[in-house]
């Protein structure tokens, strides 16, 4: 068993490992390393990915939950590049994201061409995903409430602090009618203390980024696309990162300037709807 520093994804398959241990067997914690020979201390080590298991410690602590050989084989694969300060995943896959927006202390996102999914409308998702032509049409509403459940930690008490930037662009993407896009103005005009537009005569800088900072865990960025996940937690990573939101930071509208340009927005929704345009609900 080798200490190294975790990444969100050693601490997603830490938990489903604490998760197997609590469904599949009677073990607590501590007896689960009895039960092992371990020094108690491993196994919170190992379920709370701080630490990298060896493939023995692998068989054996799932061989104990009772799993098969094919399930064994299956699980190592993903443990294998658990500990890659760099790793990419299917961009189906949202349990890593969910547990590391729980986990983090603050939260700092730049998008372009939409919104976060933390500040999402379910209408808007749902349009999202019907507009992608990707997903197959049986799995949208999932998705989509999948995407609703994470929002959760934004009505916690102790919720992360959150920064997120957004250009001009993603306001003027033309997404679903003119309520669906009504409705997702109105949700980033009452959170803009959280929010800050970068105008639209600023160049769009490179691709969506998101920084999370935790409290006992190292910083991680994380970028998507309809593909793939991609987690970066190297220091050069993190420090690229951290300049562009020092970039954005100043030359970002500020959360009244922001207030008052979603306001515009709104106004020029319902100027066109009495103009004869799409009617707004």
């Amino acid at each position: 068993m080798t200490a190294i520093i975790s990444t969100p994804c050693s601490r997603e398959l830490g938990d489903e490992l604490r998760r197997l241990r609590e469904t599949s067997t009677e073990f607590h914690g501590r007896a689960m390393a009895v039960q092992l020979g371990w020094d108690p201390s491993k196994v919170s080590d190992i379920e709370l990915g701080k630490v990298r298991a060896s493939d023995v410690d692998i068989v054996q602590y799932l061989a104990t939950c009772g799993k098969n050989i094919d399930f064994i084989d299956a699980f190592r694969g993903r443990y294998y590049n658990a500990f890659d300060l760099y790793f990419a995943q299917m961009s189906d896959n949202v349990g890593t994201l969910a547990m590391t927006e729980a986990m983090a202390t603050k939260i700092f996102s730049y998008d372009v061409l939409i919104m976060h999914g933390l500040m999402q409308t379910e209408d808007y998702a749902f349009q999202l995903f019907v507009d992608s032509h990707i997903e197959a049409p049986e799995d949208i509403a999932r998705l989509v409430q999948a995407r609703m459940d994470r929002q959760s930690i934004m009505r916690r008490p102790n919720r992360p602090e959150c920064v997120f930037f957004v250009h001009e662009l993603a306001l003027r993407m033309q997404l679903g009618d003119a309520r669906v896009r009504e409705e997702q103005y109105l949700r980033l005009l009452f959170n803009t203390h959280i929010l800050r537009i970068v105008p639209a005569n600023i160049c769009a800088f490179r691709s969506p980024v998101t920084l999370y900072e935790f409290g006992k865990a190292a910083p991680v960025v994380y970028s998507d696309s309809d593909t793939a996940h991609v987690w970066a937690q190297d220091s050069v990573a993190v420090a690229r990162a951290k300049r562009l939101f020092q970039r954005l930071d100043a030359v970002a509208l500020d959360a009244e300037q922001s207030k008052r340009k979603l306001a515009e927005y709104v106004s020029g929704l319902r100027e066109d709807s009495h103009g004869g345009g799409t009617e707004l609900a």
